[in-house]
């Protein structure tokens, strides 16, 4: 895989960590649910989202590195205080989904094993804890990541091929969709890039505190965005196949049903396997990141990082299980997560706008691609919060 993408340890870790990230709980009943209402025509919805995502990747990633400073440190920069703003939004949502996740680590290890739920979140919590107590933390996290990554993948290219979709339509319909949803772009976007993930590749490269090669730094980014991009694809022909051939989905859990008809019940147990694999790493990579942000809030936190991952992961897994999956919270986290993209991307824009570099030079097309999507994405994260969130009162 590494030698795919022409990366090496530490950068092919970084594009792992952020794709790995964005593939979580959410992801897998994301694209279910919406493959279920458009069909075909998702393949769309994935085209746009995937051209989305690398812009606003190539554009933070880049800023991020070139400046060697965090997302929060570049934002206090050009306007004070935006970038602790910016902080506590990102954390906010890290804390909402990684109780999902933990949530998600509990079914999927009740699904292999005869253990409740609530027992599987403890014990993939603390699976996560002793990779953070690991001597060399960043590559035990990079090991980690990249194995269950190349895991999903694999699983879910195994069940594509069992589910036989109708290749043909998938193409035609990517290029002439029947149907185009804003709030189906809107939710891939901000599961892919949105909060916390943005940020959290280039964040791992810049915890090495090294020279970093623009280049690679590039083929990083767009790395994650592809790894992303084929697991979503992959999950969508899933999908399309076992409905094209007459199956229903189980309401409850629409992403199981998937496999399950396409392979009966080692199907529903290779569910449990990507579930958990996509589950436990976006407990990783959200507690891994939101720590990141809180460096620039208080020396304490660069001085107890280990310490405050840790305590990050209990704090969800106690929500959790004290109060379950609080669906409010995790709904508004996920339309916050819409307007994170352009408010976050826009601030590092800004900054590059505002601040000359003698050793480099942003890409004008990457500067107004930028730009773009940040009016693109504020205007379609507008419309859905308007038209989604009175849904919840």
């Amino acid at each position: 895989m590494q030698k795919l993408f022409k990366l090496n340890g530490r950068t092919a870790g970084a594009a792992f960590l952020m794709a790995t990230s964005a593939i979580g709980p959410g992801f897998l009943t994301q694209t279910t649910v919406f493959t279920q209402q458009l069909m075909a025509s998702m393949g769309f919805v994935i085209l746009v989202s995937v051209i989305i995502d690398i812009i606003a990747q190539l554009n933070i990633w880049q800023i991020l590195t070139a400046n060697n400073k965090r997302g929060s440190e570049l934002a206090n920069e050009v306007i004070p205080g935006s970038g602790h703003l910016l902080t506590i939004l990102i954390c906010f949502g890290g804390l909402a989904f990684n109780i999902g996740n933990i949530s998600g680590c509990g079914l999927g290890l009740n699904i292999l094993f005869p253990v409740s739920v609530k027992t599987g979140s403890i014990i993939s919590a603390v699976i996560a804890i002793v990779l953070f107590l690991s001597k060399d933390m960043a590559k035990a996290m990079d090991v980690f990541v990249k194995v269950l990554g190349v895991l999903m993948l694999a699983l879910m290219l195994y069940v594509v091929f069992f589910a036989q979709p109708p290749v043909a339509e998938v193409v035609h319909r990517t290029l002439i969709p029947s149907t185009i949803n804003l709030t189906s772009i809107v939710t891939l976007v901000g599961g892919t890039v949105g909060g916390y993930i943005t940020f959290a590749g280039a964040h791992r490269l810049l915890e090495d505190q090294s020279t970093q090669n623009m280049q690679e730094v590039k083929r990083s980014a767009v790395s994650g965005i592809i790894i992303t991009a084929c697991m979503r694809v992959l999950l969508f022909l899933a999908v399309l196949g076992v409905l094209t051939k007459g199956f229903q989905l189980d309401a409850s859990n629409p992403a199981a049903s998937v496999f399950q008809s396409a392979l009966g019940n080692v199907g529903y147990k290779l569910f449990g396997i990507v579930l958990w694999s996509a589950a436990i790493t976006s407990v990783v990579g959200s507690a891994f990141t939101s720590i990141t942000f809180l460096k620039t809030l208080h020396p304490v936190f660069i001085q107890q990082q280990r310490v405050t991952t840790i305590l990050f992961i209990v704090i969800s897994t106690g929500i959790f299980l004290y109060w379950g999956k609080p669906v409010l919270i995790l709904v508004l986290a996920g339309a916050l997560n819409g307007f994170i993209l352009p408010f976050s991307l826009g601030l590092m824009l800004w900054v590059m706008m505002k601040k000359k570099l003698a050793h480099y030079s942003h890409p004008q097309w990457l500067l107004w691609g930028g730009w773009m999507v940040v009016a693109v994405m504020l205007w379609m994260s507008i419309v859905t919060f308007t038209n989604e969130i009175p849904k919840l009162f």
